[in-house]
């Protein structure tokens, strides 16, 4: 009975392992190449497949899904000589599982090595500058030989990325000073350009402020020219009206001769002549009033008058001489004079 129940059991372990064998289960986004006595035989999708077991073999299994891979820095000599190292990433995807097995016997170093060659070919044509500032060409001419290339290997390659450039050590250093050096000329022309402008708006400013007094002076010479011309068209309506006569006018004239000494810088003022016509005028004006009877119910002073000069006598003199005359009270003769011209008498009473 032990025989049997080992043959039993080892019957049951083989049948166990060709079942095993026998079902594949591939997942979604996967493929599978099947090799029949060493020889391809079909590609296992997604999902339960059947084999044969101990024939039919299962060699690997390939991702389907996009795929990206980071290469190493690569020295690479630009047209100026100058050696920079570049990272590179490569977004790639299996569209062939069978031409990737059995087209190019590692894929993934094929696709390294051609994305070298290409990107030093690339680079060879290119100075430093341009290697900076060009990362779209550079991309677009990795991406569009390596997709040529990796066609026949049932590869896809959808982006090619420059991760990092980097230049010597004593180039970066070179680059920092030119652009601080930039950026210095860029603050000082900012600075230079922020000064000029607000020394153009404060000019602007000052112009538009000078503009607008002067407009303001004017505005109000004007105003006070036509109060002035207000002021003196009612004044002369008022004396037309009530019809002032020369003493009146004579008189306000007077009243305005203060005006003209008024100031501390007058050190001399000119009286017009027409002060003494003035004068005349309200010396008139006081005589008609005296003359009337006077001011107050008519009881004015009578004038004080002045006594008479001493009487002056003729006195014979020498014929020759003509006469002289002669103070009554002291006797002093006096200047001679022209006996041809008519003196007027003074009478002593």
């Amino acid at each position: 009975m032990e025989p049997v129940l080992i043959v039993l059991v080892v019957l049951v372990v083989v049948a166990f392992i060709a079942l095993i064998k026998t079902i594949q289960v591939i997942p979604q986004a996967s493929a599978a190449i099947v090799e029949r006595f060493g020889r391809y035989t079909r590609t296992l999708n997604a999902g339960l497949n059947i084999v044969v077991p101990f024939i039919d073999r299962v060699r690997n299994r390939i991702d389907l899904r996009e795929q990206v891979v980071p290469f190493p820095p690569q020295p690479v000599i630009t047209q100026d000589n100058l050696v920079v190292n570049i990272d590179t990433v490569i977004y790639y995807q299996v569209t062939d599982p069978r031409a990737a097995t059995y087209e190019v016997a590692s894929y993934i170093q094929a696709i390294e090595q051609l994305t070298v060659t290409t990107l030093r070919n690339i680079i060879g044509s290119m100075d430093l500058e341009s290697t900076l500032t060009s990362r779209e060409v550079i991309n677009a001419g990795l991406r569009g030989v390596l997709d040529e290339a990796t066609g026949k290997w049932g590869i896809r390659v959808n982006r090619v990325e420059l991760k990092a450039i980097e230049p010597p050590t004593s180039i970066q250093d070179s680059m920092e000073k030119q652009m601080r050096a930039d950026r210095d000329k860029r603050a000082a022309i900012l600075t230079a350009e922020g000064q000029r402008q607000a020394q153009i708006l404060k000019a602007e400013g000052e112009k538009q402020a000078e503009v607008l007094k002067a407009e303001g002076e004017a505005q109000a010479a004007v105003l006070r020219a036509d109060g002035e011309a207000a002021a003196i068209r009612t004044v002369f309506e008022a004396i037309h009206d009530g019809d002032a006569d020369q003493k009146l006018l004579a008189y306000q004239y007077l009243q305005t001769l203060p005006e003209l000494a008024k100031g501390d810088s007058n050190k001399l003022w000119i009286i017009p002549s027409e002060v003494g016509d003035a004068l005349k005028g309200l010396g008139g004006a006081f005589t008609g009033l005296t003359g009337n009877g006077g001011m107050n119910g008519g009881a004015v002073a009578a004038p004080s008058v002045a006594p008479a000069a001493p009487a002056a006598t003729q006195v014979p003199l020498d014929p020759a001489a003509g006469p002289r005359p002669v103070d009554t009270e002291k006797g002093a003769a006096r200047p001679r004079v022209d006996p041809a011209r008519e003196y007027p008498k003074i009478d002593p009473e």
